[in-house]
């Protein structure tokens, strides 16, 4: 079996259902996050039959950015790459948050609102914010997302696993 290996402007379709499709591209590499791939999903479905062109897909509106292993959903069979192109968009504003208290539980409950909060873009470093207030709030999970959960957000809009909020 050949090894697969992404890149780059390397765009993926995820099968919504048996009639609809929905797409995503490899963007960025954030060496803040573990050099971890950095992906833009895209809000339009499409009809599982339809063609649509690379050029066509990555100027629709983008819903999301995370992060993931794109090799592995592709080892996994959870999408399938389709192109690549040179279109990526602009990388400089991507914008994650995270939060020191993730994982972090007081007696049997995991703590649900933080005020630990710590915002950056892409290949920048970490700034510490404390409380989640204004434009920060717009920032994206910015762990490095399981490709199950990242096609069940495609999917859904969101995510199912537990992380802190900061209302």
């Amino acid at each position: 079996m050949a090894r697969k290996n992404t890149k780059i402007g390397d765009v993926f379709l995820v099968k919504i259902d048996d009639n609809h499709k929905k797409y995503f591209q490899y963007v960025v590499s954030d060496l803040t996050q573990l050099n971890s791939d950095v992906i833009r999903a895209f809000k339009k479905v499409y009809q599982i039959n339809s063609n649509p062109d690379l050029s066509e897909i990555v100027n629709e509106e983008i819903e999301f950015y995370t992060h993931c292993v794109t090799k592995l959903g592709l080892k996994m069979n959870l999408w399938e790459k389709v192109g690549n192109t040179t279109e990526i968009g602009n990388t400089t504003q991507i914008f994650f948050r995270g939060t020191s208290d993730y994982g972090v539980w007081i007696g049997e409950e995991p703590i649900r609102i933080s005020e630990k909060w710590y915002v950056w873009r892409v290949n920048h470093s970490f700034k510490d914010v404390g409380k989640l207030e204004g434009e920060n709030r717009k920032a994206e999970i910015g762990i490095v997302v399981n490709p199950l959960d990242v096609v069940e957000r495609i999917k859904t809009g969101s995510y199912s696993f537990f992380h802190p909020s900061y209302k």
